[in-house]
């Protein structure tokens, strides 16, 4: 056994007489990451699975409850293809218990989609910017959050598409990520035209008074701000 896996992770390849071929080059990694179900999703929350968009795509601390763990892993592991771009599923914590090793752990990670069954991390306002409880299709965002996940009227664009995407019989869930997917690369080269490049070798970084000069709704300057944070744009 342990001579197969050595063998997949170093040559991408295991041979077997009683159980033939392995090729890791066979199995698309971006198929396991579309196995949960957006329109799912979308279907539950409607125009709210904007801020669950949101959330995501500014790196925010989410936190999502079911006393069913079946339901919370599946749920939890979907999220992330919300912002197919970055193709980062090391933000999940699908199992989190409510001790204090865990939680600390947790802290840790400056975002995350955390797991729970215990009714109990809703009082844990310290752990989460959004608080989703998937029992009974409920998103909460605390006081402290509020200022950074400030909706407008991007947002309702956004989630217009969302919805209308998800609500078309004839798409398959692949084709709802990449709808999400293309209005997010919109936005991020929207972001891209705000920044400059300092000093040679450096990555670019948000010119705030460009962005201040296109005199955007104040929703929409929030979001472009606080994404530009999330994807390390931000000279500091």
């Amino acid at each position: 056994m342990m001579e197969s896996y050595i063998s997949v992770l170093t040559k991408g390849i295991c041979q077997n007489e009683e159980n033939g071929s392995f090729l890791s080059k066979d199995f698309d990694v971006r198929k396991a990451y579309l196995a949960g179900s957006i329109k799912d999703i979308i279907s539950q929350f409607g125009m709210e699975t904007v801020i669950l968009y949101t959330a995501v795509m500014l790196k925010k601390r989410i936190v999502v409850y079911h006393p069913r763990i079946e339901a919370v892993q599946e749920f939890t592991r979907t999220l992330p293809a919300l912002v197919w771009h970055r193709q980062d599923w090391s933000v999940l914590h699908s199992y989190v218990h409510l001790n204090d090793d865990e939680l600390e752990a947790l802290k840790m990670c400056p975002g995350f989609i955390a797991g729970f069954i215990d009714s109990e991390v809703i009082n844990r306002r310290d752990l989460y910017d959004v608080y989703v409880n998937l029992a009974e299709s409920e998103i909460t965002i605390p006081q402290q959050a509020k200022e950074a996940m400030t909706m407008g009227k991007l947002h309702k664009e956004i989630g217009q598409l969302i919805v209308q995407s998800a609500e078309d019989p004839d798409k398959p869930n692949g084709q709802v990520v990449k709808d999400i997917s293309l209005k997010t690369k919109e936005i991020l080269t929207n972001l891209a035209s705000f920044t400059e490049v300092l000093h040679d070798g450096e990555k670019p970084s948000l010119n705030f008074e460009a962005l201040k000069q296109k005199r955007f709704p104040p929703a929409t300057e929030n979001f472009l701000y606080h994404l530009a944070a999330a994807e390390q744009m931000l000279k500091i």
